[in-house]
């Protein structure tokens, strides 16, 4: 049974998230939501989480299943330090080792045995007790009044933990292999022992969605103990336009971390390298170099991330290619090519005007020469937008409001080739 917050109660059962027992974890590209098993011995329940935990927790999110309760209080509670404030704990100041009061936590104000007053350094104080993790950091605390004890699930929804796949692709002359790894980031104090994990590949929008405040850069590999069984993800097919894949296994998501895990290995029925060009149309000359493109097709749905090319082993450029479906095409540029230019030139061929002088129509010859000085030959893409109320390329049907005229020519080892278009731009 579900509710939504309300108001107080006080303290018998606590908890403190993500140390109490395994979650379930459903994470999307930009959020997830956390689910987490609870135990209420007592007619009340509290609930501690670390205080950046909080701050990225979804505002209305927060859910308690299985447990009626009849009002939630939500509440900054103080550090761990402020527990000791007029006891005594130990100060190491000119080398030497002494005993002094704490008066307050907040600022590290504490008191001799002369009874003079100073401010410590946190790094110079010591304790009977270990300290928690962030002695110095606040926790924020839910406390539940319930029905009856038992047990339930906790679930929110959380900006600190997303996930990005990145792929890796191999080319070489031999062909090329697409492989794809998945980051799971964590980018609070909050350690999660995850049960099962679902990831999430597509658009999802909720309220008041924002931006990680803290977004860990990199990525890095997390050890899985010897004993458990990697991770391995499994796709579960499509919901609702998103993709879901499940990992087959449960494992640690430490705190401010980044656990890399084996996502997809696609196979590629199409792989194609040429020199590409997106321009759009003006009249006036232009000459540059074309790019380095690739386009390949993938017999699985490709998640939207960051790609890795690799020609021969060596690294050839980065780019990101958008959510793609199974068979769609993937089309994307790595910088200019120098071996490979280009000269453009545009001839006015034909000219109308009307009754009032004003021009209504233009005819253009549009000439690409391209020169190449590498030792093999290599296929030229050009693709030119036009703008005018109807347009007309070749022998093509008339097109309203915007043309694309595409050209496709081999630029053989070491010389020289050319290409025209005609276009006709009616603005009557």
């Amino acid at each position: 049974m579900k509710n939504s917050l309300s108001v107080a109660a006080a303290v018998a059962t606590t908890l403190a998230l993500g140390s109490a027992g395994a979650a379930d974890l459903r994470i999307y590209p930009s959020f997830s939501e956390v689910r987490e098993p609870v135990t209420a011995d007592t007619n009340t329940l509290r609930l501690n989480l670390p205080l950046d935990t909080w701050q990225n927790i979804l505002s209305g999110s927060l859910d308690l299943e299985g447990l009626t309760f009849t009002q939630a209080i939500q509440k900054q509670e103080a550090n761990w330090l402020t527990s000791l404030e007029g006891q005594t704990i130990y100060l190491r100041r000119d080398g030497k080792t002494e005993p002094v009061t704490l008066i307050r936590a907040r600022d590290l104000l504490v008191k001799d045995a002369q009874g003079r007053y100073f401010t410590a350094r946190y790094e110079d104080l010591q304790f009977d007790a270990a300290p928690p993790a962030n002695p110095q950091a606040p926790t924020q605390s839910v406390t539940y009044t319930l029905a009856q004890p038992g047990k339930g699930t906790l679930s929110y929804l959380t900006r600190a933990v997303t996930w990005t796949p990145r792929y890796t692709l191999k080319a070489s002359s031999g062909g090329a292999q697409l492989s794809a790894l998945a980051d799971i980031r964590n980018t609070t104090e909050q350690a999660y022992d995850v049960r099962t994990t679902e990831l999430y590949a597509g658009d999802v929008n909720i309220q008041n969605q924002q931006e990680a405040a803290y977004m860990m850069r990199g990525a890095m590999m997390d050890a899985v103990p010897s004993a458990a069984p990697a991770p391995k993800i499994e796709s579960q097919g499509e919901l609702r336009g998103l993709y879901r894949y499940a990992l087959t296994t449960p494992f640690q998501l430490p705190a401010n971390s980044v656990t890399t895990l084996p996502f997809i290995t696609p196979k590629l029925s199409t792989f194609e390298r040429y020199a590409g060009l997106q321009t759009y149309f003006d009249p006036s000359p232009r000459e540059g170099n074309l790019n380095r493109s690739y386009r390949l097709k993938a017999d699985q749905r490709l998640p939207a991330g960051p790609i890795t090319v690799r020609e021969d082993g060596r690294i050839v450029g980065q780019t990101n290619i958008p959510d793609t479906r199974q068979g769609g095409t993937v089309d994307f540029s790595l910088g200019d090519d120098p071996d490979l230019t280009y000269t453009r030139t545009v001839q006015q061929t034909a000219q109308t005007k009307n009754a009032d002088g004003n021009i209504t129509k233009t005819t253009y010859r549009v000439t690409y020469a391209f020169e190449s000085s590498k030792d093999r030959a290599v296929r030229a893409e050009i693709t030119e937008r036009i703008g005018g109320r109807i347009i007309t390329i070749d022998t093509s049907a008339p097109v309203k409001n915007q043309g694309t005229a595409n050209l496709r020519v081999d630029v053989p080892a070491k010389g020289k080739v050319s290409k025209s278009f005609t276009v006709v731009i009616d603005n009557s």
